[in-house]
């Protein structure tokens, strides 16, 4: 089984890494794009990194992480937006570079790359301590409420840990309309949560207590 997992986890990575840098080098109408190239090793050598340790020491959640498929038609559009807002974002981030729209100070992507290396770090600890973490929103066989770690300051700390990630992303790329374009993610994220909160109230043992015992969604007395 690990052999197979690791030729799926290497076939996604291969595939993401040649997506995102056409996604970025075609429109940019070069490779000589500096910050492409940051975004591209900040995003997908932790990633494998990531890969390696789960098929080590949890290689059902590399499973999990690697098969899932979102059953409800409400999180399938929720995806499909999610698709478009990276697609248009990456697009735009490349004209950005090629027709020199909007430039940022030559800082601010490397500010950016220790904020999203930041929240790779903050996802890597939500990973380890919630075994039941699932790319779909469903309710497993046994699952209990995490209540301790991260999860004892924000409801869902892996959408606090993405938004750090999404929102870095234009900025590393050093494109202010990417960045517009990414604000998206916020919105959808709260569709997402709205009907993930319903799934588990209805379905997990003292998930309404535990929203009585943690107040806030993703980001500590903001939201």
């Amino acid at each position: 089984m690990t052999g197979k997992l690791f030729g799926q986890a290497m076939i996604k990575v291969t595939g993401g890494l040649l997506l995102v840098g056409l996604l970025l080098f075609l429109p940019a109408g070069t490779i000589h794009y500096p910050q492409a190239w940051l975004l591209l090793a900040i995003l997908f050598i932790p990633m494998f990194l990531a890969g390696i340790v789960m098929m080590v020491k949890n290689p059902e959640l590399l499973k999990k992480r690697l098969n899932a498929r979102e059953e409800q038609d409400e999180q399938k559009t929720v995806i499909a937006l999610s698709g478009a807002m990276f697609l248009a974002a990456f697009i735009v981030a490349g004209l950005s570079f090629r027709f020199g729209w909007l430039p940022l100070p030559s800082w601010v992507p490397f500010a950016a790359a220790a904020v999203f290396l930041a929240g790779y770090a903050l996802y890597a600890e939500v990973l380890r301590e919630n075994e039941y973490l699932s790319r779909t929103i469903e309710v497993q066989e046994g699952q209990k409420v995490i209540d301790t770690g991260l999860y004892g300051i924000v409801r869902h700390p892996m959408y606090m840990c993405t938004l750090l990630l999404f929102l870095a992303m234009p900025l590393v790329l050093g494109s202010v309309l990417s960045f517009g374009i990414m604000l998206a993610y916020i919105p959808l994220i709260a569709k997402r949560i709205r009907n993930e909160e319903q799934v588990l109230e209805e379905g997990l043992e003292g998930y309404s207590d535990y929203k009585k015992r943690v107040r806030y969604k993703v980001i500590p007395r903001v939201w």
